[in-house]
């Protein structure tokens, strides 16, 4: 395992943190935005886990919506036998469960006992866009965290981000308690959100900065024979998906990469991918690859859609993001009548003609895009309709 920087902490981060967003489900569907507590594989991840912490990994990462609530459970018994020690633990406040000050307390304390543990050792505002930031600011969040901070149930306090590069500034600034971000970033993504911009001015104030989405969910360790070619170029060979974490581990601002991984066989990819990594790692030329499979890339998909699922729950039951991830595979692989039958196999009550352009989902996309219209155009497409 290779070892980062943290900002202004002393401590090193293994250069691939451990995700517990897509833990490997019991009778599992295709997104775990529709998982139960119930629902995840505990003996399957916590196989996953330890071998990650036993190969170098010592950072965790869960939040207290991941699974139901089921990933902080799961975490939490994990952990046990030892490995609480060998890690730090990071979860998330979900800024939109927040209406009132005492609300900061209730969840935390409710988190805490998910974990089994008397503090955290990072705890970030989760998935905030500029109206949840004041929303919770206003309410005191800052206050309370510093309390928090004091009392050492949390080690070290910051948020994770989903907005304007605008906000991400105004944040930033907002107060001297951060001491680090939660950004997402991929080599599709530089300009996206806080982007490569906002990853070094963040790194240039002393934060450390966590990398989400290196895969862009999954989406960059597909390779559609117009990409695989590209890729078959260069004269070292990697994986698409190891071609995506390594442009992020090149940057030299980062300081952990977190992956969200639901195998065994990916926790030891990645982590042998992480034995590779290092800043400025790629050379010219092969930073102009991945250039040339980003245009690519751009051609071919049609929804800007990363699969975190916070659209989800979606009050008439429509599975948004599957129902996105069709649309573009049907753009980048050419097979319609393969993602007519994908969507055939989504339940009648998940299709997209059940959206009622409610615009709930869309309030809560950290891609802002126009859900309800793909979903009009999604039911065209692959369900023959006529909305």
């Amino acid at each position: 395992m290779r070892y980062r920087t943290f900002g202004l902490l002393a401590w090193r981060p293994s250069a691939l943190g451990f995700g517990a967003m897509r833990l490997p489900l019991l009778h599992a569907g295709r997104r775990q935005a529709r998982v139960g507590v119930d629902r995840v594989d505990r003996d399957a991840a916590t196989e996953m886990l330890h071998y990650a912490v036993d190969h170098g990994v010592n950072y965790v990462d869960t939040a207290y919506n991941y699974h139901g609530g089921a990933s902080e459970a799961w975490l939490g018994q994990a952990l046990q036998g030892g490995y609480r020690e060998r890690v730090m633990v990071a979860t998330k406040l979900p800024a939109w469960e927040c209406a009132t000050r005492a609300d900061f307390e209730r969840l935390f304390s409710q988190q805490l006992e998910r974990l089994q543990l008397p503090a955290v050792d990072f705890y970030l505002l989760h998935s905030l866009v500029e109206s949840t930031w004041r929303k919770v600011r206003d309410l005191g969040v800052l206050e309370w965290a510093e309390g928090a901070l004091a009392d050492g149930r949390i080690g070290h306090f910051g948020f994770s981000f989903h907005d304007r590069y605008e906000a991400f500034e105004e944040i930033v600034n907002a107060s001297d308690l951060w001491t680090f971000c939660q950004i997402q970033l991929n080599y599709m993504d530089t300009d996206h959100q806080a982007g490569l911009r906002g990853l070094r001015w963040a790194a240039s104030k002393g934060l450390g900065v966590i990398v989400m989405e290196p895969v862009r969910g999954g989406q960059l360790a597909k390779a559609p024979p117009r990409i695989q070619r590209l890729w078959d170029e260069a004269p070292v060979r990697r994986s698409p998906a190891e071609w995506a974490l390594q442009w992020v581990w090149h940057q030299p601002e980062v300081s952990v990469v977190l992956s969200g991984m639901s195998t065994l066989e990916q926790v030891k990819e990645n982590v042998a991918a992480a034995g590779r990594s290092g800043p400025g790692t790629l050379t010219e030329g092969e930073l102009a690859l991945v250039g040339r499979v980003r245009d690519t890339y751009r051609e071919l998909a049609q929804v800007d859609c990363t699969g975190c699922g916070y659209c989800a729950p979606c009050p008439n039951g429509v599975d948004v993001a599957h129902i996105l991830e069709l649309v573009n595979d049907t753009a980048i692989y050419d097979d319609l009548e393969r993602e007519r039958q994908n969507y055939s196999w989504i339940g009648a009550g998940a299709r997209a003609d059940r959206c009622t352009a409610c615009g709930e989902c869309e309030e809560r996309c950290p891609q802002h895009l126009a859900v309800a219209e793909w979903m009009q155009r999604a039911d065209r497409l692959l369900g023959g309709g006529s909305s």
